[in-house]
């Protein structure tokens, strides 16, 4: 069975840094990518940040581009979120998802993904 759990969201001030980290479980995680999605009250949910199976490939959206980073330990089966220079309109539940490995990949559509994680909320005080 496989399984992705979030943690490491909580209440930051503007400005602020939080690292959210996901544990996979139940897969080869190097045989999927991964993504992170957010999703804000009334908001659809949004691509974030996306990493290949092996690390050497990140992608972001352009919301976040120079403040996020993404990286991987296969050994440990985690993918950890860094997210620095956070702001108000960056609150949301983030999630973590993976991907079969696969060509063609699109790693900014949710669709893309096979399993996905409950969540965990960051709130950004301005």
């Amino acid at each position: 069975q496989v399984q992705l759990v979030e943690s490491g969201g909580r209440l930051v001030q503007a400005g602020g840094s939080l690292r959210l980290s996901c544990a996979a479980s139940g897969v080869a995680p190097s045989a999927y990518a991964m993504g992170w999605f957010r999703q804000a009250p009334g908001n659809e949910r949004e691509f974030v940040a996306a990493i290949n199976w092996s690390g050497s490939r990140t992608y972001f959206a352009d919301s976040v581009k120079g403040r996020f980073t993404t990286s991987r330990d296969n050994a440990k089966a985690t993918v950890l979120l860094q997210m620095n220079k956070l702001k108000p309109e960056d609150t949301a539940v983030y999630y973590c998802a993976a991907a079969r490995d696969r060509p063609g990949w699109d790693h900014g559509n949710s669709r893309e993904y096979d399993y996905w994680g409950q969540g965990t909320q960051v709130t950004v005080s301005s």
